[in-house]
């Protein structure tokens, strides 16, 4: 297993890392006990979840915290606050706050049955609280060492600039890594996110890697996807399955045959070799998937590689 480091952190985490999203609502906990055995067993130690995954407030953190067992020391466990309850989606009203936090806080610690959270990520941007507010409550975690690191998701290289120059300007902790959704498919960061990111020493943890599956090769336009699968479940696979985005896999599926390697070789391998991004974050729901997963990002594609594929999947 590549190990890449978190931002400019120093601590260091394995290329592919496994989403607990589906825990809870895809999985139940004998599956995620599986799921979590075949990750460590294929050399993943960093698991990304957060405290609205899993249906009911902290399902998904608890039962990570279950599937872990004694080998939480040995790992990296990623957690958000911020968002809103419910399935809604979005910021919560004050989930940057410093009342939310501390609330938040002492709750994902309860159910992950844990005494720190290495990564502690503000889910959503809250513009309706000032980041220094977000900030100095994070630092007085990181203080107390109940967070070890501090990192953002979903915000636009603005929010990352302002969040970066606070901390410079006030001595204050850090956001080491952003989470945004970033793929072959869904590359917008690229131009807005990334550069500040490269100045401030900060590491994507791209979510999304494989829309959804749609980078996973297993479905074929035109035919119905397995009963068991999430573009079954959902009956299709949405916006993530148009007729333009099932051209761009057609396109990439074509040039793996010309090098030798499949769509999720490709998908994965792709976004480990950026030297921005220090984790690929893939949600699975069967053991079989994270260790191809694992085995995708063993493939490190050469600089001409690197350049057919961005070229491919942009035309």
């Amino acid at each position: 297993m590549q190990m890449k480091t978190l931002g400019n952190s120093g601590i260091e985490v394995s290329s592919v890392g496994l989403g607990c999203m589906n825990f809870g609502m895809m999985s139940d906990q004998s599956v995620t006990d599986d799921v979590v055995a075949a990750a460590l067993d294929a050399g993943v130690n960093f698991f990304d979840v957060a405290d609205i995954y899993g249906g009911p407030h902290g399902k998904a953190e608890a039962m990570l915290a279950v599937a872990l067992g004694d080998r939480r020391k040995d790992v990296i466990v990623a957690t958000k606050f911020g968002a809103q309850r419910g399935g809604g989606g979005g910021a919560a009203e004050g989930g940057g706050s410093a009342l939310f936090i501390m609330q938040a806080v002492e709750s994902s610690l309860r159910l992950l049955n844990t005494d720190y959270i290495d990564l502690y990520q503000h889910h959503f941007p809250d513009t309706g609280t000032p980041i220094d507010e977000t900030l100095r409550v994070l630092e007085d975690l990181v203080a107390q060492g109940k967070v070890r690191l501090i990192g953002c998701s979903n915000y636009t290289g603005a929010q990352l600039t302002a969040a970066a120059d606070f901390s410079r300007g006030n001595a204050s902790a850090t956001f080491v890594t952003a989470q945004n959704r970033y793929s072959l498919l869904t590359r917008d960061i690229e131009t807005d996110l990334v550069p500040v990111a490269q100045r401030e020493g900060v590491g994507i943890l791209p979510y999304f890697p494989l829309e959804s599956g749609l980078l996973s090769g297993k479905y074929k336009r035109g035919e119905k996807a397995p009963a068991d699968t999430r573009f079954g479940k959902w009956g299709g696979g949405g916006i993530f399955a148009t007729d333009d985005r099932f051209a761009v896999v057609d396109r990439i599926a074509a040039y793996g045959d010309e090098i030798g390697h499949s769509v999720l070789d490709i998908a994965i391998g792709w976004l480990a070799a950026q030297p921005f991004v220090s984790s690929v974050i893939a949600g699975v729901t069967k053991p079989e998937q994270i260790r191809q997963n694992v085995a995708a990002a063993g493939w490190s594609p050469n600089a001409e590689q690197l350049e057919a594929i961005a070229r491919i999947a942009a035309a």
